[in-house]
């Protein structure tokens, strides 16, 4: 087993404390953007518009619909449950060799924009699983098996899979060709 170089650690480590204070500082601003774009995108795609999500004053997204009955509850999500993997991609690329490097930056911003519009893929797939699986006897008579069984699916691929392996694909993609070097250099040196 390699040795644990500690300044990565170290540097990494930052990323995350750093990663937590900007996410829990800039969820509330976040929130309503990403929702606004799942709205936007989600009514895109409806006959008839029917969809809005309403930040309420509990973290939390109020799903409502225009045909919903108006005395029913109203289900609820946290999208702050969908964009913490944020932090892991800074905490990664807190951990390079060079991490205020223009390269890294430039890197981490292109990575974070598109981060970004995969929240807003979670926040649809979210509001889909709700309604093809979660509102009872109107479920059944609006979706078919299929759609159930597609938007159950991409909902836990999205929360189980595509949380973490988006973070880390995109800290790989965009880490920049400096940060490769050294580990190649290691291995000619070997």
């Amino acid at each position: 087993m390699p040795p644990i170089d500690w300044r990565v650690a170290l540097r990494a480590f930052a990323g995350f404390v750093a990663g937590v204070v900007l996410w829990v500082l800039l969820s509330p601003l976040y929130d309503r953007v990403v929702a606004a774009g799942a709205e936007s995108l989600m009514r895109a795609f409806e006959q008839p518009k029917v969809t809005r999500l309403r930040l309420a004053a509990d973290n939390f997204t109020t799903v409502d619909r225009a045909d919903f009955d108006p005395r029913s509850k109203r289900p609820g999500i946290s999208i702050r449950d969908l964009t913490f993997n944020i932090v892991l991609l800074i905490a990664l690329f807190a951990a390079t060799p060079r991490p205020f490097s223009d390269r890294n930056i430039g890197g981490f911003l292109v990575a974070a924009v598109i981060l970004g519009f995969t929240h807003v893929f979670g926040v649809i797939a979210e509001v889909m699983s709700i309604y093809v699986a979660k509102l009872g006897p109107w479920s059944t008579v609006n979706y078919s098996d299929f759609d159930r069984n597609l938007w159950g699916v991409l909902n836990h691929f999205y929360r189980l899979v595509l949380m973490y392996a988006i973070a880390f694909a995109l800290w790989w993609v965009f880490r920049g060709a400096a940060q490769a070097e050294p580990a190649k250099k290691k291995k000619r040196a070997r």
